[in-house]
């Protein structure tokens, strides 16, 4: 059952193997045994047993694509009925009574929900070291980070307590945990899912992302949300153009260096053409366009969406009861201090330098012919728990967290295009490294299927052994 994948166990439940109940109760058993991992916030063992039990009393055959699967949310994702906390004292007791869109045509699909997932305080962050409700741990290793800000959904499907589940990302924080804890995660382009129900940090960058073990299930996931035609046509890895995207593959610890050209080995063996590309000039205009955007619209998306959800708090008692050091500094210095974005910067931002940097893009893509981009999700592995707050070791030189783990998730959350993080295998210490394909605009399907296709081509990524 460790390694069962969503089309495992709805094989096994149509054979009769393996009933819903069954399934759900050991889940919950391994869920609750690994309490002080604080993947969980909220786990809902009640209501899971109660809609397992409904789902075997349904019989074998399926009712919907995901009849019986049982998946994780991540806390910033209404659920109706269970708490909403995003990872943050001040919404503890906030409950909504409708699920998030996402939510509800996953719910309708079949899907199982288990509980809510903790995370990085608000999702303010790439380590879900969360003060509150306690630091997530890695999968792989319990004393590293298990990235942010969707680090508990990334944490149980790497430990084998979920097949699956959502996360969102508003600068790589699906794809940062994703990487980090040896499972694949897509980052949709912008607007394909509904972001109703959500907690938001920037509505042009926010967007909820399915979680999993194969590209498979990413894929079902992803055409359940859209109401898509659940097939990907075969692409051939001969057929395949990846820009090696300079300077995203540069930089690099040497540990995440020599598992990443192993895989690009595998793919040049394979028949996959990889164009190198420079992209300094997208990264230094993406640097201009995210905290600038992300900043200004927090301050006008959040009390926006904490009075339309009828939660009782307002912006300045959230940010007054935040438990993270980092983002309370964040907060009380740029959303509701002096530090808060001026609105001339925001208009350059949106009018010029994000169009820009769409565009520069958009040209590369076309120009090279390219199917996606390529290079390592993360530049270096998980990193200590109690020493990743503010700095981390990156080929033994000191550099600050956060601006390192999302250098290069960034830049494709700020022009709004897909992305996915797929595992390229372990480094010597036995933790995982995460590969991502950035694809042109409304592309995700394509970049699914190709996904799909380097997948198969990559070593398999063990089981953690705890």
């Amino acid at each position: 059952m460790r390694e069962m994948t969503i089309s495992d166990l709805q094989a096994a439940r149509a054979s009769g193997s393996l009933t819903t109940t069954a399934l759900v109760a050991t889940l919950l058993e391994a869920a609750k045994a690994r309490a002080g991992d604080n993947i969980f916030i909220t786990l809902d063992e009640t209501g899971a047993r109660a809609a397992a039990a409904a789902s075997d009393a349904a019989g074998a055959a399926p009712s919907g694509p995901l009849q019986g699967v049982p998946l994780v949310i991540k806390d910033n994702i209404a659920v109706a009925g269970l708490p909403n906390t995003a990872g943050t004292p001040a919404l503890k007791d906030w409950v909504p009574a409708t699920d998030a869109p996402v939510v509800a045509r996953l719910r309708a699909a079949g899907a199982i929900i288990l509980g809510k997932t903790n995370m990085h305080e608000l999702a303010f962050g790439i380590t879900s070291n969360n003060a509150a409700f306690g630091a997530v741990a890695n999968a792989y290793a319990p004393d590293r980070i298990a990235g942010g800000s969707s680090g508990g959904t990334g944490a149980a499907i790497g430990a084998r307590l979920a097949p699956a589940g959502l996360g969102t990302d508003t600068g790589g924080s699906v794809r940062i945990p994703a990487a980090l804890n040896g499972i694949c995660g897509l980052r949709p382009t912008v607007g394909r899912y509904p972001g109703a129900g959500i907690v938001p940090i920037a509505r042009t960058r926010d967007t909820a992302g399915p979680m999993a073990r194969s590209v498979a299930d990413l894929a079902l996931l992803d055409a359940v949300i859209t109401g898509t035609i659940n097939e990907l046509r075969d692409v051939a890895p001969q057929s395949i153009r990846l820009g090696l995207a300079a300077p995203f593959t540069q930089g690099l610890d040497p540990a995440t260096a020599a598992v990443f050209e192993t895989a690009l080995d595998r793919l040049r063996l394979a028949g996959v053409t990889l164009v190198p590309v420079d992209l300094t000039n997208i990264r230094d205009i993406s640097d201009r366009v995210g905290i600038a955007i992300a900043l200004y619209e927090i301050r006008r998306d959040m009390p926006e969406f904490l009075a339309a959800n009828e939660t009782g708090v307002t912006l300045e008692g959230l940010a007054a009861a935040i438990a993270s050091p980092d983002v309370a500094h964040v907060f009380s210095e740029y959303v509701t201090g002096s530090g808060a974005i001026p609105d001339a910067v925001y208009r350059e931002a949106m009018q010029d330098l994000r169009p820009r940097l769409q565009a520069a893009y958009a040209e590369v893509f076309t120009r090279e012919r390219l199917d996606a981009l390529v290079f390592p999700t993360v530049p270096l592995a998980a990193t200590p728990i109690a020493t990743s707050d503010r700095t981390v070791r990156l080929d033994g030189v000191e550099v600050p967290t956060f601006p390192t783990f999302i250098r290069n998730t960034d830049p494709g959350s700020n022009a709004a295009i897909p992305g996915i993080s797929l595992p390229a295998g372990i480094t010597a210490d036995g933790l995982p490294v995460g590969l991502e394909i950035d694809g042109p605009a409304h592309s995700d399907r394509h970049l699914l299927a190709v996904a799909r296709t380097i997948e198969s081509l990559l070593p398999e990524t063990p089981a953690p052994t705890r």
